[in-house]
C-alpha cells in the first residue's frame, strides 16, 4: 500500500455490465509504476448449490484474474471458458493469479438496502465482519499455468513473494464496494446515496484459511524463514533507533498505540483460542502509560540514546503476548524505509539442493545443532502419534484426523522430528567419514530429510519446532502465523482450533486515495466510522 500510494497507482473501472441479479462482467485497469495490469471479473447470481467458502466449492459469486497488460476480447473469452474449470483449466501465459469470492450474504444485502433508501449502512452490523465479500481462493505462482514468481521481470512491481495475490485481494475489495453501490443505485434510483469514503476504507475483504497452510509451511521453508527473518530484522532496527531530546519517534509510537487501543476496544469479533480484544486493549493501555513515562524521561535527559531496547525487554512477560507483539510490530513503523527495503528481498529461489560429497559426520553435526529441539519431544507415546494428515478422497481438502478413524491413509504431513531422530540413529551407526552419497545408497528413505537439512542449514526460522502429529499441536497457531504475520489479516478469529477467518485490507486506502497520493501512511487499526 505504501508503494502504491507513493507511486500513485491508478485503478480505473473500464467496464461494469452487471444486471440486477448479479450476472455480468466487469473490468478494471491498473497502472502501477509503468506497468499495466487488467483485472477482468465474471459476476454470478448467488446460488446455494455447490456454494461454499472451501476449496471444494464449484459455484462462486465472483471469479476473476490478474493479467499483465491489456486483455483482448478473445483473451477475456478464453478466461471465461477456463476459470470455471479451476483444476482442469489453464491460464494464459501473462496471467498472474486466478481468484474467486462470495458475497457475505445478509450484510451485503443490508448495505444495499440502506444505501438505496438514502442511508449509510449500520456500522454496528458491518463491524462484526468488516467485509462485503470473502475470498475463497487466490492462486498464482504456477498454479493452473499462472506465471511463476521467478519469471517476473526484475523491475516488476509485484515481483516480491505474494504481492500479486495481495493486489488481487485488494481488487476483490474494490469490486465488492462497487457492486454494492451498483445494486443500490439500481434499486433506489435517485434516492440512493454513495457509501461514505470512511466506510469504504473501513471495510476490507474477508478471508478464510484452514489446514492447507500447514502444507504451505512445510513446502516453502525458505520463504517462511525469509519472512520471519526480515520481520525480526525490522524490529531490531526499530528498537535500536536513536531518540533525540524531543522524543519524536516515541511520540509517533504513542499515537500508533492509541490507534491500536481504540481499534481493540471497538472490535466486535469473538475469539475462541486467541486472547479477546478487551484483554489486549487493557495491556496495550499499560504499555501506552509506561511509554508516556519514558517520553518524559527522554525529554528530561534521563534515558539512554536507544531507550526502546530496554523498554520492550521490560514488558516481555508482564503483558499479554498479543499486546507485546503488537508493540513490536508498531515499532517497525518507526523505520519505514528499512522495512520496505527488506520486503523487496522476498524474491527467493526455493529449490532445495543436497551436497552428496559431504561427510556424514558433518551432516550429523548440522542435524544436532539445528534440530536439537526434536530430541526433547515425546515422540513415542500414543498421544504424540494420534493424528495423521491426509486429503479427502471426495474433495482433495487437506485434513487432520485420528489414526484409528482414518485407517490406511497415506500421511501427507511432514513428520519432521521423527524423520530427524530416525536419521540421527542411522548416522550414528555409520562411519562418520562416509559421504552422504554412499550413506543414501544404503539408506535411500532418508534422502528427503537429508536434502532438507543440508539445504536449510543455519537458517533459524524455516520449520515449526513442533510435533504436528501430536494431540497437543494446535494447527490454528500455524494458520494464524501466516494469516496475521505474513498476509496481514486483521481480526483473525479461530474456529475449532484449525480454521481462521479474518479481514484483509481493513482500513486500507481507496483507489482514489492511491491515485491522489493522499493515502494515510498508518491506515491499519482503523476506528469505526461515525454514523
Amino acid at each position: 500500500m505504501a508503494r502504491a500510494s507513493h507511486q500513485r497507482w491508478q485503478i480505473t473501472c473500464q467496464d461494469f455490465d452487471i444486471d440486477a441479479r448479479g450476472r455480468g462482467t466487469a473490468r478494471y485497469g491498473i497502472e502501477a509504476d509503468g506497468w499495466h495490469f487488467t483485472f477482468p471479473i465474471f459476476s454470478f447470481e448467488p446460488s446455494g448449490r455447490e456454494r461454499t467458502g472451501r476449496i471444494i466449492g464449484r459455484s462462486w459469486d465472483m471469479m476473476g484474474g490478474l493479467i499483465e497488460g491489456k486483455l483482448s476480447a478473445a483473451g477475456i473469452e478464453q478466461l471465461r471458458q477456463e476459470l470455471p474449470k479451476l483444476y482442469e483449466g489453464r491460464a494464459t501465459p501473462q496471467t498472474l493469479t486466478w481468484a474467486r469470492s462470495n458475497r457475505s450474504g445478509r450484510l451485503f444485502d443490508l448495505a444495499v438496502d440502506h444505501l438505496a433508501s438514502g442511508q449509510q449502512p449500520p456500522i454496528a452490523e458491518l463491524g462484526r465482519t468488516c467485509y462485503f465479500m470473502r475470498n475463497t481462493g487466490i492462486d498464482g505462482n504456477g498454479t493452473f499455468g499462472t506465471k511463476s514468481f521467478l519469471a517476473f521481470a526484475p523491475d516488476h512491481p509485484l515481483r516480491a513473494s505474494l504481492q500479486a495475490q495481495m493486489l488481487t485481494a485488494y481488487m476483490m475489495r474494490v469490486f465488492a464496494g462497487d457492486l454494492v453501490q451498483h445494486f443500490a443505485r439500481m434499486k433506489g434510483g435517485p434516492a440512493a446515496v454513495a457509501m461514505q469514503p470512511e466506510l469504504r476504507r473501513f471495510l476490507g475483504v474477508g478471508n478464510g484459511s484452514a489446514l492447507g497452510l500447514m502444507f504451505f509451511v512445510n513446502n516453502h521453508p525458505r520463504l517462511i524463514d525469509r519472512w520471519l527473518t526480515i520481520h525480526e530484522e525490522a524490529i531490531a532496527h526499530g528498537r535500536l533507533l536513536r531518540v533525540g531530546p524531543d522524543a519524536a519517534p516515541l511520540v509517533q509510537l504513542a499515537a500508533l498505540l492509541d490507534k491500536a487501543i481504540l481499534a481493540r476496544r471497538q472490535d466486535r469479533a469473538e475469539y475462541e483460542a486467541f486472547a479477546p480484544s478487551s484483554i489486549v486493549a487493557d495491556d496495550l493501555a499499560i504499555i501506552r502509560r509506561e511509554l508516556g513515562q519514558l517520553i518524559e524521561r527522554v525529554r528530561a535527559g534521563c534515558a539512554e540514546a536507544t531507550p526502546l531496547v530496554d523498554f520492550t525487554a521490560s514488558l516481555d512477560g508482564r503483558v499479554n503476548r498479543e499486546a507485546h507483539e503488537t508493540l513490536l510490530s508498531l515499532i517497525i513503523e518507526l523505520v519505514p524505509e528499512i522495512a520496505d527495503g527488506l520486503a523487496q528481498t522476498l524474491v527467493i529461489d526455493e529449490d532445495l539442493a543436497g551436497r552428496p560429497e559431504m561427510p556424514i559426520g558433518r551432516l550429523q553435526e548440522i542435524l544436532r545443532a539445528d534440530y536439537s529441539w526434536a530430541f526433547d519431544l515425546d515422540l513415542v507415546s500414543e498421544r504424540s502419534q494420534r493424528y495423521v494428515w491426509y486429503k479427502s478422497r471426495s474433495a482433495e481438502e487437506p485434513r487432520r484426523g485420528p489414526r484409528e478413524e482414518i485407517g490406511a491413509a497415506h500421511n501427507l504431513g511432514l513428520d519432521l522430528p521423527r524423520l530427524v531422530v530416525a536419521l540421527d540413529r542411522d548416522l550414528a551407526a555409520a562411519d562418520p567419514r562416509l559421504s552422504v552419497a554412499r550413506f543414501l545408497m544404503a539408506h535411500p528413505l532418508h534422502r528427503q530429510i537429508v536434502i532438507r537439512i543440508q539445504a536449510l542449514a543455519g537458517l533459524p526460522y524455516h520449520s515449526p519446532h513442533a510435533d504436528i502429529m501430536g494431540e497437543d499441536f494446535v494447527p490454528a497457531h500455524i494458520t494464524r502465523l501466516l494469516n496475521v504475520g505474513i498476509h496481514g489479516i486483521d481480526k483473525a478469529r479461530d474456529f475449532l482450533n484449525r480454521n481462521l477467518r479474518g479481514v484483509i485490507f481493513h482500513g486500507a486506502p481507496t483507489p482514489e486515495d492511491l491515485a491522489s497520493g493522499s493515502a494515510a501512511s498508518h491506515w491499519f487499526y482503523p476506528a469505526e466510522p461515525q454514523a
